[in-house]
């Protein structure tokens, strides 16, 4: 009844329990929802949410930096060069020790990447999100909130991380 054994995720247990007892399934409902996550995926993620699902934006009231600095928020302190690996999904991941990962957010499956960066830059973020308390748990320089670090930092480029002041710089 089901084409494709991922196409499962797409239902609820309902739905699943529904299509086993009578052996049908309306594969409309999984086209629908394989359509919104398509498009679901290309939205960008808001820097920050408040508890009330509030988006706030702006820019960072910031001194006294570099002028090709891209600014974010100081996490996790300490200075750190290395390659920029762009991972916008975990199962992509495909990091080399001393590699600094960027990526729109992290979550707890991501924690097993943390073992072999040397350093992390995030789109989304704050002092208590994920990434930023991994981040220090492993005393790894990171910098979080970077609005489009993933479209402004490419793929294999060496970059800088000060988590002290909380800027990247391409170097």
């Amino acid at each position: 009844v089901i084409h494709e054994k991922e196409d499962i995720y797409y239902l609820t247990f309902e739905e699943f329990r529904e299509a086993v007892r009578t052996n049908k399934l309306d594969y409309q409902i999984i086209t629908k929802l394989k359509d919104d996550y398509k498009l679901y995926e290309k939205l960008t993620t808001p820097r920050v949410i408040t508890s009330d699902g509030e988006t706030l934006s702006g820019a960072y009231n910031r001194e006294n930096l570099p002028a090709e600095a891209i600014v974010g928020l100081p996490v996790s302190s300490g200075v750190i060069e290395g390659r920029a690996r762009v991972i916008l999904n975990m199962e992509d991941a495909d990091l080399e020790e001393g590699d600094i990962l960027v990526t729109s957010y992290t979550d707890p499956s991501w924690t097993p990447l943390f073992v072999s960066i040397k350093g992390l830059v995030t789109e989304v973020g704050g002092l208590m999100t994920h990434g930023a308390v991994i981040a220090r748990e492993y005393g790894l320089p990171a910098v979080v909130g970077v609005e489009n670090a993933t479209k402004l930092i490419k793929d294999g480029q060496r970059i800088r991380v000060n988590g002290i002041e909380g800027y990247i710089e391409i170097v």
